[in-house]
């Protein structure tokens, strides 16, 4: 059963040992989880995952801002959005054995589609959030920056920081002829967590579709997989 989860094993792994073993088991628990086994004596992770968020945010500003002292505002907003993006950040979760701890139910224990992506995402925050309540700023900061700061040079080496809907408008004026534009084609889940579906269409042709936890990073997201199918990654 979940509930019996070792979590001792994610501590060897993180060489991270929290105080408060109850603060590390909360970070981890969907609210799945709880709408299933009732009363386990813990909330889910949604206020940890949005106090982690803003840890997570200026942990990764703070950094930025320092590396890269002559990039300007738009472009270090970018290679934020970059790294502080739920594909890249589920991608660290996973590297770091935290799907083997998630506590989740029945039903969120067999998808592990795009909706696993996003619950590892978000479980990765409420960590941080976790871990900044448990033993400061200072750990929070070496943590994300032992997981998920290694990501920057890869980010800056395929130009993957570069504002994505910007360019392909550029090279769809440019090849095409055509202003793209975004649909959203699905949305999903309660408006403190929903994510959304959105197309980029090149007139009526429907090019890519791209997903986020708002309609901005999904477009963005859109336009990223309309540069790769044509192949205008330079």
């Amino acid at each position: 059963m979940n509930k019996t989860i070792d979590f001792s094993g994610f501590e060897k792994k993180t060489k991270i040992t929290f105080k408060d073993k109850n603060l590390l088991k909360q970070a981890f628990i969907h609210r799945s989880f709880i709408n299933e086994n009732g009363n386990t004596g813990l909330s889910h992770n949604e206020r940890l995952e949005f106090l982690g968020d803003a840890v997570l945010e200026l942990i990764v500003t703070d950094f930025l801002y320092k590396k890269y002292p002559t990039h300007n505002e738009g472009e270090l907003t970018a290679l934020r959005s970059a790294l502080v993006n739920a594909v890249i950040i589920a991608e660290v979760a996973d590297k770091i054995g935290m799907n083997e701890f998630l506590l989740l139910s029945k039903g969120e224990a067999k998808d592990t589609g795009k909706a696993r992506q996003y619950i590892l995402a978000n479980t990765y925050e409420a960590y941080v959030g976790a871990l900044f309540l448990d033993q400061g700023y200072d750990e929070a900061d070496e943590f994300v920056s032992g997981t998920l700061l290694t990501k920057t040079e890869e980010i800056v080496s395929k130009k993957l920081w570069r504002d994505a809907k910007s360019l392909v408008q550029e090279k769809a004026q440019e090849f095409v002829g055509v202003t793209p534009s975004y649909k959203v084609l699905h949305e999903v889940g309660p408006d403190h967590d929903k994510h959304f579906t959105v197309g980029i269409l090149f007139e009526s042709e429907l090019v890519a579709e791209g997903k986020g936890k708002s309609k901005q990073e999904a477009e963005q997201s859109a336009a990223q997989n309309a540069l790769k199918i044509k192949n205008w990654l330079d």
